[in-house]
């Protein structure tokens, strides 16, 4: 490569149109705005995809793709006083066991044992806890697994 190879890039050394400066520059009177109407005006300003008011395309077709809302299933969450209002003392806590008194729901698989509450009982449970709760637990004379 040698200076006699040199060039501009397309379009470098191209002027701007500069429209509105008479009839013979074939960008005069309405400087390529067209006739009347909001676009012609000073001003105009238009959100990206306004079609005058007519249902954007946007929203006219369906939505379509991944969406991670729908997977992304929460844990439900269940007190420590409800297990001791279910479970008797030396109860083996499990999901099945969970499932089986019908503290489960059928929308969200996960569980999570949460901390609100007393505990006079003690249990071992074998199902996700909060750390408040599995001191709880463990203060209780129960086990975490």
């Amino acid at each position: 490569m040698d200076l006699s190879n040199l060039t501009n890039t397309p379009g470098a050394r191209e002027r701007r149109k500069r429209v509105g400066r008479g009839c013979g520059s074939g960008m005069g009177k309405t400087s390529c705005n067209g006739q009347k109407g909001q676009q012609s005006r000073k001003g105009h300003k238009m959100k990206l995809g306004f079609e005058g008011g007519q249902m954007p395309l946007v929203r006219r077709l369906p939505k379509r793709g991944f969406n991670n809302a729908r997977f992304n299933a929460k844990a439900l969450g269940i007190n420590l006083e409800t297990l001791e209002k279910f479970f008797e003392a030396g109860d083996e806590i499990t999901v099945a066991t969970l499932k089986a008194k019908g503290l489960s729901d059928n929308k969200r698989p996960k569980m999570k044992i949460l901390a609100d509450g007393e505990l006079t009982k003690k249990f071992t449970v074998k199902v996700p806890c909060s750390a408040a709760a599995k001191a709880k637990i463990e203060a209780a004379g129960g086990t975490v697994a």
